[in-house]
């Protein structure tokens, strides 16, 4: 599902917490999906029950990475990553962080990729402070967007 915001993601949240699913949540800019993506999201999805990306705005994709990006807006990508079976709910964040939506779903586990460490995981405070883990999901080699990017360009 995608989540037309804040709100309707967190009584989503708060009814698989209260059937006593595990809440795993990760986020994002995934603007050219690839298979380390895709191998990512399955190995974070199986860290509970429950998948939730936050999905990088537009705005906040070119903050982070130029104004030559997103490649794809973000009502594509939300709808390419609600596709996949391992995910089970997209919401956009605008911030430049996720720090506001993690204290507003807390997820029992806060997940993120390989090149961090969970103290450099924006909102791991949050989640252990309310009983939940932080997770850091090994990177496969040699898969990125950027690197897509520049052999596009190349072409």
């Amino acid at each position: 599902m995608i989540a037309k915001d804040w709100n309707e993601a967190k009584a989503q949240v708060d009814t698989w917490k209260a059937d006593g699913l595990k809440v795993v949540f990760t986020n994002g800019c995934f603007d050219i999906l690839h298979r380390g993506h895709v191998e990512y999201l399955a190995d974070t999805k199986d860290c509970g029950d429950r998948l939730v990306l936050a999905l990088n705005s537009d705005r906040s994709v070119r903050e982070l990475k130029g104004d030559s990006r997103p490649i794809q807006n973000e009502d594509d990508r939300a709808a390419i990553l609600d596709a996949l079976s391992s995910i089970d709910m997209v919401v956009v964040f605008d911030e430049d962080t996720p720090a506001d939506i993690v204290k507003m779903l807390i997820p029992d586990v806060l997940a993120k990729g390989g090149d961090y460490t969970p103290d450099t995981i924006v909102g791991a405070d949050t989640v252990i402070e309310n009983g939940g883990e932080v997770k850091v999901i090994p990177f496969r080699p040699g898969q990125s967007t950027s690197s897509i990017v520049e052999k596009i360009i190349k072409l």
